[in-house]
């Protein structure tokens, strides 16, 4: 059983989310906030498994009290514009208004496998090619370039469509990757050179066709320049 926190300051909103984890059997609403106060009290005091957790709140941010939060933070907005903020402060993934189910349901896909004793033995992934869908072994992969709900995967001379998003690609690709930018998943051993571009960021080159550069973003670079022994 997954326990579910629900923080909206619009009820029918907390209502729509509401029915359509109701949907899941698995899935056990514990707490909802409408509130910026019952919100901080909330994602404080812990006691599920994942917040769903509106951007925009009076009097504060979404953002704001998800460093706070004891689990895994779905941000849940109706600005594309906020969706891709939501990574910068380590979110489980994001869902758009109005809630797409099927959307939801990958998401609770994910934590469904990310939960204690649940492993995801997934080594392929799959993409939209011309003669249907393909499935694409890890090590085929380049990046990974967010292009909105959905990704583009390359691989050394193609791109293919994704309709995973990049939060989730990222989970189920592993520890060989590397989140460099908000847009951006890099397979760390395609990686060929790395280029400073001022006294803080560095810029990656690939090994594909195109030897592709990637700007790393200042957040990143410390801890890419760690993992790749600079």
């Amino acid at each position: 059983m997954i326990a579910a926190a629900i923080v909206d300051d619009e009820a029918p909103a907390r209502s729509e989310l509401r029915y359509l984890l109701g949907a899941h059997d698995d899935i056990e609403i514990v707490g909802e906030a409408g509130s910026a106060a019952d919100a901080d009290d909330l994602v404080r005091s812990g006691g599920y498994d994942v917040v769903f957790l509106d951007v925009e709140l009076p009097g504060l941010s979404g953002l704001e009290l998800a460093p706070l939060a004891r689990a895994a933070v779905v941000f849940v907005t109706a600005h594309e514009r906020y969706a891709v903020d939501a990574f910068a402060v380590e979110a489980f993934d994001y869902l758009l208004k109005p809630v797409d189910p099927e959307r939801l349901a990958r998401v609770l896909d994910r934590l469904r496998a990310s939960a204690p004793g649940q492993h995801e033995a997934v080594s392929k992934i799959p993409v939209v090619a011309p003669g249907g869908a393909e499935l694409l072994d890890f090590d085929r992969v380049y990046y990974v370039q967010a292009d909105g709900d959905y990704s583009r995967v390359h691989d050394y001379d193609r791109a293919y469509l994704s309709t995973s998003s990049l939060g989730e690609l990222q989970a189920r690709l592993g520890t060989g990757f590397a989140r460099i930018h908000r847009s951006y998943l890099v397979n760390l051993s395609k990686v060929s050179a790395v280029r400073r571009t001022a006294p803080d960021r560095i810029r990656l080159q690939l090994d594909d066709a195109a030897r592709t550069e990637l700007d790393v973003a200042r957040r990143q670079g410390r801890e890419l320049r760690e993992r790749l022994g600079l």
